[in-house]
């Protein structure tokens, strides 16, 4: 496996292996947590791989424990938190939801918050006997990206999407196969084979019928991402404001149970 000839990273490492790129979250002192450059690294390789397939995992023992709540949400205090732009989809997110190329994620630990909305936005989800999976951001008082709200009912079911969205329940890899939310639960040791054996077996046919086909399923079942998008960058950027979610990241931070008052 070869290096890419990227420009220089700091938060992501990518690598190619013939026509299979591996993008590997490495900030493992955080769990793999998302700040800016990572999310800005990130959308740059979706963008401009030359990869025919995607494989997405994380350095460690996390796959990605979603935004990093120093650095994104200013740990609770809003003079702190980074302005808010124009309501959009997250650029991210519009990179992986409208390329061509089939995406793989190998989860090979805790898929939380935005780690899980990264999980969301592949084609298909391998996970790790170990991996866990939550939509956490009710528990900051916050709603879901594009993905939590529109690709996980289509995977599990609208009754169940709205348990995992309400509740923020963590599941974990088992319980992740038996409602639809993974295609492949391996030991943990076996993850990345399995992963790369499937990229390789895409990879192998034709490109452009394979970029075909994903566009014709985003034709046929997803919503206007972009339209979505900004519906949700609205309603962040309004319970931001609120007291719940600046109480939902202090007690997290100050590990304690928090205390909710709907303002």
């Amino acid at each position: 496996m070869t290096a890419s000839p990227e420009t220089a990273l700091t938060d992501i490492r990518y690598e190619e292996d013939g026509h299979v790129g591996v993008l590997t979250i490495a900030r493992p002192e955080v769990h793999n947590a998302l700040r800016r450059r990572t999310y800005d690294e990130l959308e740059d390789l979706v963008r401009t791989t030359t990869a025919r397939v995607l494989v997405i995992t994380g350095e460690g023992r996390s796959f990605c424990s979603g935004d990093d709540v120093r650095e994104l949400m200013g740990g609770g205090d809003p003079e702190k938190r980074p302005p808010r732009p124009a309501p959009r989809l997250t650029p991210a997110a519009g990179a992986l939801l409208t390329s061509n190329v089939p995406v793989i994620a190998a989860v090979n630990g805790a898929a939380v918050g935005w780690g899980m909305e990264l999980a969301l936005m592949a084609d298909f989800r391998v996970a790790a006997r170990r991996a866990k999976f939550g939509e956490l951001f009710v528990k900051r008082g916050l709603c879901s990206d594009v993905a939590g709200i529109a690709r996980l009912a289509q995977l599990v079911g609208r009754e169940k999407a709205a348990e995992l969205l309400f509740t923020g329940e963590i599941i974990d890899a088992e319980e992740a196969g038996r409602i639809g939310l993974v295609g492949r639960v391996v030991d943990d040791e076996q993850l990345l084979p399995t992963a790369l054996e499937l990229a390789g077996r895409i990879a192998a046919n034709p490109p452009l019928a394979v970029g075909a086909l994903k566009a014709g399923l985003r034709e046929a079942l997803d919503p206007d991402w972009s339209d979505l998008g900004r519906w949700v960058s609205t309603r962040l950027g309004e319970l931001f404001a609120t007291e719940d979610h600046r109480e939902g990241v202090r007690s997290f931070l100050e590990k304690r149970e928090p205390r909710y008052v709907g303002r």
